[in-house]
């Protein structure tokens, strides 16, 4: 059935989490962030989650009442693909730290591939409400159509334009396991991502590696090559979904800096196709 477009403004239902050490060094794991920032919680410095963990905490609200709020059955939400996030990182998350996460569906609108559904996600600290993370977060439900006239409550934030050559290569590795590891580790699971099957069936070519997961391994690199492997000074990460990225397959991250503090990058799969498009990513000095 379509997707319904009376969903546009209604809220989920916010979820109050606490971070435990745990979760936090199973995520960096599930992401190969193994820094010390992010994977010693013995160390010199207080251990802090990956800049990424909030895509655990938004996948724990979208899956609570998704289904019932845009109207969709398990057929077609196993159809639904993340298509794009952009994070701010207001602050560091870190072991126990409360946080609630909330979010809201601010657009609704039919594209040529399907029903595009975006979320403005808000995490905050649930003992003082200061903000922690805000996020947008797009999905497309492939060969799904919209009930109503839809529309957009907001526009995203900009992103400048990157340089005419990104000129950084770097490649990155992805295990033949990293999306069965990812899921556990991050808890988010969809069967597409680990099993083959049901990947088919949804016309996928394979078992395809979570968006988030590409997404948080480029921005463990720049992290690396452009903040000394500081990930406190990462302000923003923005990329778009775009080809798969097949487990067992290296992927290449292309990247170069514009003005201080801004950085742009793409990433591409093992055939050369862009996967993470309009990357761009901010830092503090």
């Amino acid at each position: 059935m379509p997707i319904n477009a009376n969903a546009l403004g209604a809220e989920l239902e916010p979820r109050t989490v606490e971070v435990t050490t745990r979760m936090a060094l199973a995520f960096a794991a599930g992401v190969g962030d193994v820094g010390p920032r992010t994977f010693d919680d013995a160390g010199a410095m207080p251990l802090m989650a990956p800049p990424a963990f909030c895509a655990r905490l938004e996948w724990g609200v979208l899956l609570r009442g998704r289904n019932d709020l845009l109207g969709v059955d398990e057929t077609e939400r196993l159809r639904g693909v993340h298509v794009e996030q952009d994070s701010v990182f207001h602050r560091p998350i870190r072991p126990g730290d409360r946080v609630t996460t909330g979010g809201g569906v601010v657009e609704i609108r039919e594209t040529r591939a399907g029903a595009l559904v975006r979320i403005l996600f808000k995490t905050v600290s649930a003992v003082s409400g200061d903000p922690v993370v805000t996020s947008w977060q797009s999905s497309i439900y492939r060969g799904v159509g919209v009930q109503g006239p839809g529309g957009s409550l907001l526009t995203l934030p900009d992103a400048p334009t990157a340089p005419v050559d990104l000129k950084g290569r770097r490649a990155i590795s992805i295990t033949r396991e990293a999306a069965h590891v990812y899921s556990e580790c991050a808890d988010i699971w969809n069967p597409i991502h680990s099993e083959r099957a049901v990947a088919r069936r949804a016309g996928l070519p394979e078992v395809i590696l979570h968006g988030t997961a590409s997404w948080a391994m480029a921005g463990r690199e720049i992290v690396t090559l452009y903040a000394g492997g500081d990930p406190t000074r990462l302000l923003r990460l923005r990329a778009k979904f775009k080809a798969p990225v097949i487990p067992g397959h290296p992927i290449t991250l292309i990247h170069g800096a514009g003005s201080p503090g801004e950085i742009h990058f793409q990433v591409l799969n093992h055939e050369g196709a862009v996967a993470l498009a309009e990357g761009f990513a901010s830092l503090t000095s």
